[in-house]
């Protein structure tokens, strides 16, 4: 009954979060995904700041997901 707006809401957002890690003394690490292109960013939360940028993989390519 509640969970379902939830969930519809949910989907239509444009990201959604992939993986979430907390790695001490750094801070929050937050794998996001563009639903409509599957690239996926990094954000990173580290004390008073934070930045994002696409993810890459080994030759340098923004990882996209199918």
């Amino acid at each position: 009954m509640f969970g379902s707006k939830k969930k519809e809401k949910e989907e239509n957002n444009r990201f959604y979060i992939k993986s979430i890690d907390h790695v001490p003394t750094l801070g929050r690490i937050t794998i996001l995904v563009d639903r409509e292109t599957g690239a996926n960013y990094i954000h990173s939360w580290v004390g008073t700041g934070s930045g994002i940028t696409p993810l890459l993989d080994e030759k340098g390519e923004v990882i996209v997901d199918e």
